[in-house]
């Protein structure tokens, strides 16, 4: 069994997007050219999320595209019908030659990351790519690192991150699982 913690709620979720939102249009010196690709499933509500922002900031759309990383991963089996498939025409017309801000959900290993920029090669050649995550975990296993953090969360391997979005969960909110002493063998 877990306990559990609120690491941030709705209103934490909303200020971090409305920052890292900010910080997108400042370091990219406004948003011409650039493309939020958010990575299945969380990742996508969260560019949706940050490009609503960004319209706000801005007045004007910025594009979002979904990134499906599944015949990319490593670290866990695939089905045959998931490792199929070519990149998405509309997808290979967002990146070439665009910008891209990758979204991520919680960034750990790095490994996620690492498939996301081998998927976004084979659709095409972006001008440059940046990564905004809503949570940094740390124990990376891959020299991977955030251009946006909404949070820096510290953990031990042991700790789960969950993150859950109104879009497809019951409201907002991240959540540090920490297991019991006696299930880690301490």
């Amino acid at each position: 069994m877990l306990d559990s913690r609120v690491i941030m709620d709705e209103s934490a979720i909303r200020r971090a997007l409305t920052r890292i939102a900010h910080e997108m249009v400042e370091k990219n010196k406004g948003i011409q050219g650039c493309v939020l690709i958010g990575i299945r499933t969380r990742g996508v509500y969260l560019a949706r999320r940050v490009a609503e922002r960004i319209f706000d900031i801005e007045g004007h759309p910025i594009s979002v595209g979904e990134l499906d990383i599944t015949r990319y991963r490593d670290d866990r089996p695939t089905s045959a019908e998931a490792a199929g498939g070519l990149p998405d025409e509309e997808l290979k017309l967002l990146v070439k030659d665009k910008r891209i801000i990758l979204v991520d959900d919680v960034l750990y290993t790095g490994r996620t990351i690492r498939a996301a920029l081998d998927a976004l090669m084979d659709c095409g050649r972006p001008q440059s790519i940046q990564l905004a995550v809503l949570v940094d975990r740390g124990h990376r296993e891959l020299p991977i690192r955030p251009d946006y953090v909404g949070k820096n969360v510290p953990t031990s391997r042991h700790e789960k991150i969950d993150v859950s979005l109104s879009e497809i969960d019951d409201g907002d909110c991240v959540t540090i699982l920490h297991p019991r002493e006696a299930e880690i063998g301490r």
